[in-house]
């Protein structure tokens, strides 16, 4: 029941995130916005390690797993929540979703993986239509769409890239350790954005809706989030838990079309299909990989 639970909480919280991305931003600058969650974010995983009695560490290897943390952290969701002020939030989650194509190559690139084959070269092509038709789209809505695009899919590269780097340095620390020693070194450089973009303006007011986003985001999204998705991957095969990345771009979509009366055409429709199939296809090339591996062995 726990895992049930945890898994319908991980799957909430990430089919929400873009709609408060989005919302987060309203009434005030995105810099503003993304620099007071990771604020709210900061202070509540530093009272989960008082409250769990955990000390970060601060080896050679733990050090260049926060910088490499950091860069995700800091420049990937920074130029997310650029992007977010141009297209719709569900499509946050659906260009992000072809983050497990990037870190496919990259992960055969630096960590000489065995990432190719003809089911995730198949992958890889129809998940390169969806973005294409992603594209289309944009063209549909206004200029500063395809900008907002563009902006998602350099944010995706680097986080994919941040992944990769941490999986290369291996310091194995706890979950909770990497994200607080991360933000540490990304808060800093959002104070000194802030400054430099925003000069260190406060709006007079700040919307209600965009208040409880950025509470929620900082919280939930931050710390309960990380904490649920690190608790099932410890305790459930990790083909199980990437499924929630199949499952979440479609129901953002749905979700800021109900409640944020976003576009939803059939461009738009077809994109995220071709995008999901191509995940589909990844995830069982990945399972038809594992299945040889442990036959040969």
């Amino acid at each position: 029941m726990r895992l049930k639970l945890a898994y319908l909480g991980v799957v909430l919280v990430w089919t929400t995130t873009p709609l408060g991305v989005k919302w987060s931003s309203d009434g005030l600058s995105f810099v503003l916005g993304v620099t007071a969650r990771m604020s709210i974010g900061l202070a509540c995983l530093l009272l989960l390690m008082l409250a769990t009695r955990q000390r970060l560490a601060f080896h050679r290897a733990a050090r260049w797993t926060y910088l490499a943390v950091t860069v995700q952290l800091y420049l990937s969701m920074l130029i997310t929540y650029w992007a977010a002020q141009f297209i719709p939030s569900g499509w946050l989650s659906v260009i992000f979703g072809l983050s497990p194509f990037m870190t496919a190559f990259m992960a055969a690139a630096f960590l000489k993986e065995r990432s190719l084959g003809w089911l995730k070269v198949s992958a890889y092509l129809l998940g390169f239509a969806g973005l294409m038709v992603m594209f289309l789209s944009a063209l549909d809505l206004n200029e500063q769409a395809l900008l907002g695009v563009a902006g998602m899919l350099l944010s995706t590269l680097i986080h994919s890239a941040s992944a990769v780097w941490v999986k290369r340095i291996d310091a194995r620390l706890p979950a909770v350790q990497q994200i607080t020693g991360g933000l540490l070194c990304a808060l800093p450089l959002y104070l000194v954005s802030w400054y430099v973009l925003d000069h260190g303006r406060l709006p007079a007011e700040v919307p209600e809706k965009t208040l409880y986003a950025i509470v929620y985001l900082g919280t939930v999204a931050t710390t309960l989030g990380f904490a649920l998705y690190y608790y099932l991957l410890s305790r459930m095969p990790a083909t199980n838990v990437a499924m929630i990345n199949l499952m979440t771009p479609l129901l953002s979509l749905l979700l800021g079309y109900g409640v944020n009366q976003e576009p939803l055409t059939l461009k738009i429709a077809i994109g995220t299909g071709l995008i999901m199939t191509a995940l589909l296809i990844h995830e069982a090339a990945d399972r038809r990989q594992r299945f040889k591996t442990v036959c040969s062995g």
